[in-house]
């Protein structure tokens, strides 16, 4: 219960500044519950609600002093793609099937915290959040089409199937619905780019319901024909409760863990930005703990999934908050404010949401990333693609785990793979230093090999072929000698594939030798016991030393007719020789 630490030691001064980026928060996410509602396919009031109980859990038992819950335009997307397949968005089956997926998903959070599994976020790469968002984002301005445009159509499917409705219903297009959200949308833009201290949503909301009620009050509403939200229900959030059924659990399972990949990796990746500028750490565990507490109280309190808000989160921090008390107000004041306006949402048309959607679409949308990424690395422009195109054309959730999947897979092939790199004393380097130049002279019976990677069951197959394909080029070099500062770490069959190499340099006349062997990979070999006493006398840890030993197990009548003298031994033998 981490708020029994911060709690006490609140003072006046912290606790009104508190207050004042709780005020804020809570007027800034009333036009981005309803717009994320909208987006989940769930009556609007259900976006509010998930602002409230859930965030004052989350900040009561999360480890983040700035991190703010509620609703998020992924989660929703998420959470709309996976139930519109069971039940039609806005009915009471709907609503109860995302009470329940919402109770899953806590569930799933809080067994991972308590199971201290923080660190399983990190397997969700940056490309597979920053490709998902993208894709999210183009589909939340796709679904939004209706409404933008005052048609009558279906807004569900995916991305192709979206376009080509649209274009079948062309004709039906509502002047005035567009007149409303572009101006809301102009109006955003403006305020977002000129009035950065002021909220643009809600700026661009007053705006747009403002021109709607100007337009109906001047030609009536027979003639506009402008759909609006409607009124609010203006109560506090009632209880509720999910259905557990076999079927149900059965059914939202996938759903379940895929939103709670993405929700724990949102809430996270959110915590830490925070946590960095505010010069303090966060316990991924602890979040985990607190985002499950917060679904489950969530699913009782008419909230559906919510999770880490960046928008909220950073409006809390720019406000002033000193500790998480600011996120209790904010859902605590978010209650009594939906009561006071709740009437008001009558007058709020749909166009004006889906121009808000259309500025919340596009900000979701991060160019730098997508351009860092792409001239960074090809493997992670692969894992960005495919996220991205499999969340406009295929399930969400399942875009998210091919993401996952793939950006493993591309690891586990990348570490298979180990550098093994030929190693050879340079004389133009200071102490004769070792190089990897291609060109430089090698000894006619020693190799040196640098191995860069731990050796595992993945990267066994990768270093017997090199080792053996040296054999096979270099017959006359028996004697090897692999340094060992790359490998952090070996497992069984890494260290019986090093014993299987000794013998068979041993078997050849030559024999195997470790330098500079790190605890990790000495424990392994211990504990296999591959290497016995007298092997262990070829294992060194420094290469002065290993050259010194290894130099008196060579051919010394190969060495008379040698010419390079990469070592200080060879001088010494070759003088000894002249001399007899």
């Amino acid at each position: 219960m981490p708020f029994l630490n911060w709690l006490p030691k609140i003072n006046g001064r912290d606790l009104r500044a508190d207050f004042i980026a709780g005020l804020t928060g809570a007027v800034v996410v009333l036009p981005q519950g309803v717009a994320f509602a909208t987006i989940a396919g769930m009556p609007p009031q259900y976006g509010l609600y998930a602002g409230m109980i859930p965030a004052i859990i989350a900040a009561l038992f999360g480890s983040s002093r700035h991190l703010v819950s509620g609703p998020t335009t992924a989660a929703s997307v998420v959470l709309f793609s996976a139930l519109s397949i069971h039940a039609i968005p806005g009915s009471p089956d709907y609503v109860t099937l995302a009470l329940t997926l919402t109770f899953m998903v806590g569930v799933f959070e809080l067994v991972l915290g308590l199971a201290r599994m923080g660190a399983l976020v990190n397997f969700i790469s940056h490309a597979v959040v920053v490709g998902f968002t993208a894709g999210a984002a183009i589909l939340i301005a796709a679904k939004q089409l209706k409404y933008f445009f005052g048609v009558d159509m279906d807004n569900g499917g995916n991305l192709t199937e979206l376009l080509f409705r649209f274009t079948q219903h062309l004709d039906g297009i509502n002047a005035y619905a567009v007149l409303i959200a572009v101006v809301t949308l102009l109006s955003g833009i403006a305020t977002k780019r000129w009035l950065k201290r002021v909220p643009y949503m809600v700026v661009a909301i007053l705006v747009g319901s403002l021109l709607s009620v100007g337009l109906n009050a001047w030609l009536g509403t027979d003639i506009t024909h402008i759909a609006t939200v409607g009124a609010l229900p203006d109560s506090f959030p009632p209880l509720s409760a999910p259905v557990l059924t076999l079927e149900n659990i059965k059914m939202l399972a996938p759903a379940a863990l895929a939103v709670t990949l993405f929700a724990l990796t949102e809430a996270v990746s959110i915590g830490r930005a925070m946590a960095a500028r505010g010069g303090y750490n966060i316990n991924g565990n602890q979040e985990f703990i607190g985002q499950g507490l917060s679904n489950l109280a969530g699913s009782f309190f008419s909230g559906y999934v919510s999770t880490g808000s960046f928008n909220r989160t950073g409006v809390n921090y720019e406000s002033g908050a000193k500790t998480p008390m600011a996120a209790v107000f904010a859902g605590l004041l978010l209650i009594f404010v939906v009561v006071l306006v709740a009437p008001y949402a009558a007058y709020l048309p749909k166009a004006a949401m889906a121009g808000v959607l259309f500025l919340v679409a596009w900000g979701l949308i991060d160019w730098h990333e997508i351009r860092e990424i792409i001239s960074f690395s090809k493997r992670e422009t692969v894992v960005l693609a495919v996220t991205f195109f499999s969340a406009l054309f295929l399930d969400l959730e399942f875009a998210i785990f091919l993401g996952v999947m793939l950006s493993l897979v591309l690891y586990l092939e990348k570490v298979s793979k180990p550098r093994i790199l030929t190693r050879t004393p340079d004389k133009n380097l200071p102490n004769h230093a070792f190089s990897t130049d291609p060109d430089l002279p090698q000894c006619q019976q020693l190799r040196f090999v640098g191995v860069e990677g731990s050796l595992f069951f993945g990267s066994v197959n990768h270093m017997e072929e090199t080792f053996g394909k040296i054999r096979v080029e270099h017959p006359q070099q028996k004697h090897l000698a692999v340094i060992c500062e790359g490998i952090n770490f070996a497992d069984l069959q890494g260290s019986h594939a090093l014993y299987k190499e000794a013998k068979q340099r041993q078997a050849d006349g030559g024999n195997l030798y470790l330098i500079n062997v790190k605890e990790g990979l000495w424990d392994a070999l211990e504990a296999c016991e591959c290497f016995d006493k007298e092997g262990s006398r070829n294992v060194f840890q420094s290469k002065s030393a290993a050259i010194h030993a290894i130099y008196q197990k060579l051919d010394k009548s190969l060495c008379e007719g040698c010419t390079t003298h990469l070592f200080k031994e060879c001088s010494g033998t070759v003088a000894t020789h002249a001399k007899s």
